[in-house]
């Protein structure tokens, strides 16, 4: 679903974010970890076409889409629409005067979701569907987004990339502004939808100890630069490279 080789990008002449190679398939969670700063977001950006005034090399491919050669219509047409990005504070891309089912029902509308053909159903029938993959009632659509907590609007953002249909999703810090059982209900809403669904995730964080719960490859930046990746369970037990250490040895 997500295949990079050679990525690099820059800013200015600087280089930035330099990923020799990234593949997430169906299913599949993958995890970059490193320190603020260390090219995580960036990377995770890019992949949609997202780094405005940024220079970028090599290939990157995304639900069958190479996102460096396509037009704006090819980008927008598997943006949310088949890979969805979910940013750390959801709400603060949420119209304080919208209605959460407002919201949605605009966003499917505008990919052309919920004629009935395409889904199975029609939007209402689509939203609820959503709305309950992501252990939320439907009852919220009814809300705006002031009357909601964090974790039921990181929720709502991941049942609308449901909505839309994502085969992908690119997550980025979604729990570090929640508390602890909150991020353990995101966090599970995403692994049981990586399983049920086939969705391929791909997770921007510096939380080892939640990336160790989900991710089942590593990639570990340093100011831009790869320095380890492998499979979780080898790069977070037995890391071969002194920064990954050292950021292990920095868990509470």
């Amino acid at each position: 679903m997500i295949e990079v080789r050679d990525l690099q990008v820059r800013y200015a002449g600087r280089l930035v974010a330099d990923v020799p190679e990234l593949d997430v398939g169906a299913g599949e969670c993958v995890a970059i970890v490193g320190e603020s700063g260390s090219g995580k977001s960036t990377t995770l950006l890019s992949l949609l076409g997202l780094t405005q005034d940024a220079e970028i090399s090599g290939h990157v491919r995304v639900c069958g889409v190479d996102v460096l050669a396509a037009s704006p219509r090819g980008l927008r047409e598997i943006r949310g629409a088949r890979a969805a990005l979910v940013m750390q504070s959801p709400q603060s891309a949420l119209s304080p005067a919208t209605r959460l089912g407002v919201l949605m029902r605009r966003a499917l509308k505008l990919h052309g979701v919920g004629s009935g053909a395409d889904r199975g159903g029609s939007l209402d029938e689509i939203m609820a569907e959503s709305v309950a993959a992501v252990m939320l009632d439907r009852a919220i659509l009814r809300r705006y987004p002031h009357e909601i907590s964090g974790g039921q609007a990181q929720r709502f953002a991941i049942a609308l990339a449901i909505a839309l249909g994502a085969e992908v999703i690119l997550a980025d810090e979604p729990t570090s502004a929640l508390d602890v059982t909150v991020q353990a209900e995101v966090v599970g809403v995403l692994r049981r939808l990586r399983e049920e669904r086939g969705l391929a995730l791909l997770l921007v964080s510096h939380d080892l100890a939640l990336v160790s719960t989900i991710a089942d490859r590593v990639l570990v930046m340093k100011e831009g630069e790869v320095v380890e990746s492998g499979p979780a369970a080898r790069v977070l037990t037995e890391p071969s490279h002194p920064y990954t250490r050292e950021l292990l040895e920095a868990l509470p």
